[in-house]
């Protein structure tokens, strides 16, 4: 948590959530489930709450530019890159 009461996540990769496995390890040949993980997270957020996730940076210090973020909100999911949100389907 922030001094503001905000919760900020901070890694040295792009924001991805793998399956895991029972010993709660990650399943990288499990796959990823970003977007499931942030659906069912939206079950928990407040009507008037927006959780907002952002992520820039390079790959292998080359082009392309990463750039995603993931919004949160009223039970829908946006996604964005360099372009404008779109709604992700469950």
């Amino acid at each position: 948590m922030d001094d503001d009461g905000k919760l900020v996540i901070w890694g040295y990769d792009s924001f991805e959530v793998y399956e895991t496995k029972e010993n709660a390890l990650l399943d990288y040949d499990g796959g990823i489930v970003t977007h499931e993980f942030l659906h069912s997270l939206a079950e928990y957020l407040e009507p008037d709450e927006e959780f907002d996730i952002q992520t820039d940076g390079f790959t292998k210090c080359r082009f392309p530019v990463l750039a995603k973020r993931y919004v949160v909100r009223d039970g829908e999911v946006l996604h964005a890159d360099l372009s404008s949100p779109d709604p992700i389907d469950e």
